[in-house]
This record gives structure tokens, C-alpha cells and sequence, in this order.
């Protein structure tokens, strides 16, 4: 069987679209991926709850246009906001890790 000498690794395929890890590139990618997680963590959570954004914007007492803002990778979220949405609007809590 021959192996196909086209297929890149996921980190290869990284290095050359971003830039080595370290790179400016790179970490600029990497915080624009870990935004993009959280909205999509957020919409998960409130179609689990079989609520519209307008409900979970009520419930956390902020606005429609802010829950689809994070939901569609917005990066300017307030961890405040970010609190109050997972505590008050979906009932959860959140854990943050640091990495230095």
C-alpha cells in the first residue's frame, strides 16, 4: 500500500497556515480558536435548554444581539458578561485554566 505523500499532519498543516508555535500569527490564531470555542459552547448549552437567544439574552440580562455576537465568534466578551450568561442564563458555572 502506498502512502500518500500529499497528506500533511494537523500540526504541519498549522505551521504552515499560522506560523510556528510562538509566532504572532500563531497565538493570534490560537485566541481567535478559544473565542470561537466558547460561542460555540454557549449555543450548544442553550439548544440543550431549548432556548432562543432572546430568552437566554433575558435570563442573563443582556441583550439578543450581544448572545449572537458571542455565539458567532465575537473575541471583545467581558469575562463579567461571560459569568453572568453561564451562571444566570444557563444555570452552569465556569472553570478557567491558565497555561504559562
Amino acid at each position: 500500500m502506498k502512502a500518500n505523500k500529499k497528506l500533511t499532519s494537523f500540526d504541519d498543516h498549522l505551521n504552515e497556515q499560522y506560523g510556528e508555535i510562538g509566532s504572532e500569527s500563531r497565538t493570534k490564531f490560537e485566541e481567535e480558536f478559544e473565542a470561537f470555542k466558547i460561542g460555540v459552547l454557549i449555543q450548544e448549552a442553550r439548544k440543550r435548554q431549548h432556548l432562543t437567544q432572546q430568552q437566554l439574552a433575558d435570563k442573563a440580562g443582556t441583550t439578543k444581539n450581544y448572545i449572537s455576537r458571542i455565539e458567532n465568534n465575537a473575541s471583545d466578551i467581558r469575562l463579567s458578561t461571560l459569568m453572568r450568561i453561564i451562571h444566570e442564563g444557563l444555570g452552569g458555572s465556569l472553570k478557567l485554566s491558565l497555561e504559562i
